[in-house]
Order: structure tokens, then sequence, then C-alpha cells
């Protein structure tokens, strides 16, 4: 395809903005370095990768913090609005670990326990994710074995209510970039390297507690997303943050609009100018305006159209002399 600069430019700008890749929460600023606990390690004959530092601000990082809440000690509370994790310890502390929460994270709320926990779990999707993207999960419908390309991660807990598996999850992940924010898919998710420090810390029968929308705020305070996708306190300085990224991004895809409209425009002139020239050179060999070679399609490059249409020109320029003769 011929592209211009502008049109190029315009392309890959709205490929950028489109993307949901990184990012870090809008007022945190990220390690530049190394991040002891989220360095790359073996395990069950698996390698885990290192967390990015750039996806390690305080926020996500895991952290012993002040817990007011009233759950026991070492219970888990899941808050799906702030996507946070709290281990309950001892003297109002809780670790507190980052997490992703899908869509199936959204499905329970209230207290249940955890019923069962796997190394390097097997996964299967749900009937739900085969119906609306079986192009992505069909070929899963069996299951997929444990391992490093296994959606579950490292570790899985299990949740249970009244002795029945809810389909609450906590588990690890293969996309490190996702945990801080919604995801479309899944359940509730840490880095590899947090679920298998809470894994060993957790046993069955652990109480879980998933707090209401209302207990979140109650507890955390309002949430919102920020220009990334991180859940972030829903503040005057995040929210001006957010504004101010959502004008950038529309003033840049405004730009980037205009900027492919004017290539188009221009190489639509360009086009109309080679056909013209298409024409006089054919008239200069003799050729019928019928039977001038048409010009390459788009989608050849320039220089080997011009290679193309100049080979044609003379190869029918021959014919017709010989045909003259």
């Amino acid at each position: 395809m011929i592209l211009s600069a502008p049109r190029l430019f315009g392309i890959l700008a709205l490929t950028v903005l489109a993307a949901c890749g990184g990012g870090t929460p809008t007022t945190e600023e990220a390690p530049t370095g190394p991040v002891a606990g989220y360095g790359g390690m073996e395990d069950g004959g698996f390698y885990i990768e290192p967390v990015d530092p750039a996806l390690l601000t305080i926020a996500q990082r895991r952290t012993e913090v002040d817990f007011a809440g009233d759950e026991p000690v070492g219970s888990l509370v899941v808050d799906i609005y702030a996507r946070k994790l709290y281990h309950v310890q001892e003297g109002n502390r809780a670790t507190r670990y980052a997490i992703a929460v899908g869509r199936e994270g959204l499905s329970f709320t209230g207290t249940g326990v955890i019923g069962r926990k796997a190394e390097w779990p097997s996964w299967q999707p749900t009937a739900n994710m085969l119906r609306t993207r079986p192009d992505l999960y069909a070929q899963y419908a069996g299951g997929r074995p444990g391992g490093a390309d296994n959606p579950l991660g490292s570790r899985a807990l299990y949740l249970y209510r009244g002795g029945q598996d809810t389909y609450f999850r906590i588990h690890g992940t293969i996309q490190n970039e996702s945990i801080g924010r919604a995801t479309s898919a899944g359940c509730i998710r840490l880095f590899n390297q947090d679920v298998i420090h809470l894994y060993e810390q957790i046993k069955p029968g652990t109480q879980v507690k998933v707090r209401s929308l209302a207990e979140s705020i109650k507890a955390e305070g309002p949430y919102m997303d920020d220009g990334a996708g991180f859940a972030v306190s829903n503040t005057a300085e995040n929210a001006e943050a957010v504004a101010e990224a959502a004008a950038a991004k529309a003033k840049a895809e405004a730009q980037a609009t205009e900027d492919m409209a004017k290539a188009d425009e221009k190489a639509a002139k360009e086009r109309e100018r080679a056909d013209r020239k298409r024409l006089r050179e054919c008239k200069a060999q003799n050729i019928d305006e019928a039977l001038c070679p048409p010009l390459p399609e788009p989608e050849v490059v320039e220089q080997e159209a011009e290679f193309i249409f100049n080979a044609a020109i003379s190869e029918l320029g021959q014919n017709s002399g010989d045909e003259s003769r």
C-alpha cells in the first residue's frame, strides 16, 4: 500500500490510542529499577517472568498496611471496586495485594471460604466465554493444563459457599499489565509472585469476604479509573488528570483523522496526475487509449508500481511498432 508520511503517522497514532497497553497510575511514579519480591523465578518446572518495574507503583506492590475492618485475623478481604485484596494480620494490620477484576469477579459478594487450592492449576473457559468468543476459546473447551501459558497463572484459590463451588477464583496471571485494571474475563488476578506469596499462607477453610460497593466506599472511599485504566481514589486531582488525558486523546485522535483525510486527498490527486501521465505516454508510443495499461493497484509499493508500469508501456510500444510495419 502506498502510504504518505502523514497518513502513516495517522494510522500509527490511532493504533496507539486504541491500544489497551501500558501505563501507570495517574498520580504515582513507578520505580526505575528491579523491585524485591517481583523478580523472575523457577517454580514447579516453569519460569515466571519478572514484573516490569513500570507496573510496580506503591499501590501495585505487595505491602503491609493499617487495616480497620472487623474481619478476623487470617481472613481475606477482596475489594473489587478499589481492586485490592487484604490478608488480615494481627494488630489491625493487613498485607495488601493489587488485583485485576474480571467479569466473573463481579458475580459474588458476601462471605465464603477457600474450598481448595492448586499449584499451576488447569483452566477451562466458562460457558459465557465460549458463547461470546468461540474464536478464542472453543479450542480449549475441554480444558487447558497448568503451565506458564495458562490464564490462571501459578496458583489458584477456589471460593466455596455452603459446600458448593462459587466459580469465584483468586489466581495468578499471564498478563501482568492487567493488574490494577478491570478485565473482560477471569475472576481475581494477582501477579504470579503475589499469588504464590498469598498461597503459602492460606489454608482451606480460610474465610473470604468480598465487599459490596457500599462497603468498599465506607472502607476505601470512592474510586475511579485513571487514564490508563487503573483504579485510583476519586479525588479532584485524579479527576483533573483523567479529564486532561481524555482531552489530549481526543485532540490527538482528531489530528490523526485530519492527517489521514489530507493524505487521502493528496494521494487521490497524485493518482489523477499519474493517470494523465499514463495516457500521454501511451499516446506517445502510438498505443490506443483502450489498450493503455492501467495504473497498478494502490497495494503495490510506489517503486514497484513505477517499474511495472514502465515495463508494460515499453512492451506495448514494441508490439505496436511490430504491428505497424
